[in-house]
């Protein structure tokens, strides 16, 4: 099973967070399971901020493209459309807001939760939970619209 990145023209693959063709960024891959959407993230020890504890700005980063790639999928839904159908749809971050709730150990696998929350035009609003074993540590809202046409020269 193909995750939503994996759909991604390659002209824009190459995303920190979520880009499979940047071999340094973070390659996340996201599913649905249901109506809601899935990440499954093991964080490195690049990633930490204090010992035992994540870096703030990964728990934003993996929210951000969680979010973006919920984002594209809800709008090919939404069509009823083939994530692979022509023209694609690419999203990107026009706002972002993050809450954290607790501390993110670092150690345990980061479970990201997305439901889509509104779907209008070219604007898809994403909210999103961030899980370390059964205690949520960060939740967020992205407001993600389609990527402009000279975005993907």
């Amino acid at each position: 099973m193909l995750a939503f990145q994996d759909y991604y023209p390659e002209n824009v693959a190459h995303c920190y967070g979520c880009g499979r063709l940047n071999e340094h960024g973070h390659q996340i891959k996201t599913f649905w399971e249901g109506d809601e959407t899935v990440t499954r993230y093991h964080p490195r020890p690049e990633h930490t901020a204090i010992p035992g504890f994540v870096y703030g700005g990964l728990i934003a980063s993996l929210i951000d493209c969680h979010s973006t790639g919920t984002a594209a999928a809800a709008a090919y839904r939404a069509e009823n459309r083939p994530m692979d159908s022509e023209p694609p749809l690419r999203f990107v971050t026009g706002s972002l807001h993050v809450d954290f709730l607790k501390p993110t150990p670092m150690g345990p696998e980061l479970v990201l939760r997305g439901r889509v929350k509104e779907i209008k035009g070219r604007k898809v609003v994403v909210e999103a939970e961030v899980w370390a074993g059964e205690v949520m540590t960060a939740r967020g809202e992205v407001v993600a619209v389609q990527m402009p046409d000279t975005f993907k020269a």
